[in-house]
């Protein structure tokens, strides 16, 4: 039977005094090196840490040796709310940006909400992108205060996105593919080996006979990892039940309104963990955002991550769960 042993490797971090209140994430070619300052007392400090690696090496009796590119992995950093940025075998996947202005949905009178942590990442601070991953049509997810000068500046990037999101995305890039639940897209790298990128169901935002968004089962190129995103903690058991992630990132604290859920967490994470077999459950805060307005008063929390962490060590006691820092990059390695 196979052994799972899980490790988190925190490398040394190094210091030196900077002018306070400035952070500049930078990102070379090979992977992310953030640069992150801190203010201690009254002097400055920036902290540099290198990427925290979380190793997951299987093995088991009798099993074929196996030589894993060290390429195969997947470097996942949070950019707050539903975005991130994802390098997965050398390729970097820009997931649901927000960031430009603030996310108000057209109506900033009823909602509006900016960033705690990242409110200086401009575009220029990302690296060259080589897939534009777009889950819902909405505009937590399809931001076009963002997408806008994206396309001005990229307009030749490749985009995955939701079928949703046709009329919004058409106009502004030459080179999308739409897929829905069950369809699949590959990115290829650098090095000509393909990512595959697999559309499930997410949540219906309409009528109920309306195409449902979209969540993404992401294998990277040696096919030795699997990694599971949906912002919302909203799937279809029988859709996902024969599929297999080692990392799922998911939402964990839901976030109500009086009698609806606009995004689900706790036991249904939990749920969604043991579905897919997950090995590791990254914790998004994707309602942690600095928000006003009449909407923004009646939206509530229910849970916390010790809440869900109880949850689920009682039921997945051998999956680890990691929660990101915006704009600190994580590595999960295949081996």
């Amino acid at each position: 039977m196979a052994t799972l042993h899980c490790n988190s490797l925190f490398l040394n971090k190094i210091s030196h005094p900077i002018p306070r209140h400035s952070f500049n994430p930078l990102f070379s070619s090979a992977g992310f090196i953030p640069n992150l300052s801190t203010s201690i007392s009254t002097t400055s400090t920036v902290f540099i840490p290198k990427i925290s690696i979380l190793a997951c090496n299987a093995s088991a009796d009798n099993a074929p040796v196996s030589n894993f590119s060290v390429t195969d992995s997947y470097k996942l950093t949070y950019l707050e709310g539903n975005s991130w940025l994802w390098n997965v075998g050398g390729a970097n996947i820009l997931v649901d940006p927000i960031l430009v202005g603030n996310l108000d949905f057209g109506i900033p009178w009823l909602y509006d909400a900016s960033k705690k942590f990242l409110n200086n990442f401009q575009l220029s601070d990302l690296p060259e992108i080589d897939c534009l991953l777009i889950t819902q049509s909405l505009d937590d997810h399809c931001h076009l205060k963002t997408l806008n000068p994206f396309s001005l500046k990229f307009p030749n990037t490749r985009v995955i996105a939701t079928p949703n999101a046709k009329t919004l995305l058409d106009p502004l890039f030459r080179n999308v593919t739409y897929i829905g639940p069950g369809q699949s897209s590959e990115i290829e790298t650098k090095d000509g080996s393909k990512i595959r990128i697999k559309a499930t169901a997410g949540p219906v935002l309409g009528p109920p006979w309306q195409r449902p968004e979209n969540g993404y089962l992401v294998t990277s190129p040696q096919v030795q990892l699997s990694l599971y995103y949906e912002p919302h903690c909203v799937y279809n058991p029988g859709f996902i039940e024969k599929e297999r992630a080692d990392i799922v990132i998911t939402p964990v604290v839901k976030q109500l309104l009086p009698k609806f859920t606009l995004v689900s967490g706790q036991e249904d994470a939990v749920k969604l963990a043991k579905l897919l077999q997950a090995k590791f459950v990254v914790a998004m805060k994707n309602g942690d955002l600095d928000s006003k307005g009449p909407l923004a008063s009646i939206i509530q929390s229910e849970g916390t991550i010790g809440s869900f962490k109880e949850l689920l060590s009682k039921e997945l006691p051998g999956v680890k769960v990691v929660e990101p820092t915006p704009g600190i990059p994580v590595e999960i390695p295949a081996n």
